[in-house]
């Protein structure tokens, strides 16, 4: 038997936590993907004080076309995309990607691309100025372009949520996909 791979081009299929299937998301993770609140800081009381942020990549890309539509933004615009794994001593809790428009990048925001490894989070919710959008929610299967950086093994799929955040009028998408080991556990 011949076994074909697909090129790891594929996006998740985001959809509003609305429509979400509850049925189709494992309990222990539904509170964490609908989280309203600072991922951050939840994650700081979970793991107490071994929470660390893990910088994959930073640097200016094209974001995914989903990203770029999520944004506004023309498809062939450059971005500052910021790739991380959410820590928590030596496991890896969460892989996250930001996508910030370049001229996102201006004014208060200019502060972003030097936060090397402190968490985004610490910024955007200590800000009152930030406005968040709307949680989206996928699941992020092997074969999905962003797969191979999110740590898990070749045949977990993740679920994840995004959210696009206005700050000083700015906006930036953030993505966060969360790995077993952070439910780990937890009652299913």
């Amino acid at each position: 038997m011949t076994t074909t791979h697909r090129p790891l081009t594929a996006e998740p299929c985001w959809q509003t936590s609305r429509r979400l299937r509850r049925h189709s998301v494992p309990i222990s993770l539904r509170d964490w993907l609908l989280e309203p609140g600072s991922l951050t800081r939840r994650l700081r009381a979970r793991c107490g004080g071994g929470f660390h942020v893990q910088v994959l990549q930073q640097g200016l890309a094209r974001p995914l076309r989903s990203e770029a539509q999520a944004l506004g933004r023309p498809l062939h615009e450059l971005a500052l995309i910021r790739q991380v794994h959410l820590c928590c001593d030596e496991a890896t809790w969460v892989f996250a990607r930001t996508v910030i428009p370049l001229r996102s990048l201006q004014g208060g925001l200019k502060r972003i691309d030097r936060l090397g490894s402190r968490p985004l989070g610490e910024l955007l919710f200590s800000d009152p100025q930030m406005c968040r959008g709307e949680i989206e929610v996928a699941q992020l299967r092997p074969g999905h372009r962003l797969h191979p950086l999110s740590a898990a093994n070749d045949s977990t799929p993740l679920w994840g949520r995004r959210s696009v955040f206005t700050l000083y009028t700015q906006p930036l998408l953030v993505s966060e996909f969360f790995l077993p080991q952070l439910w780990h556990g937890e009652e299913q």
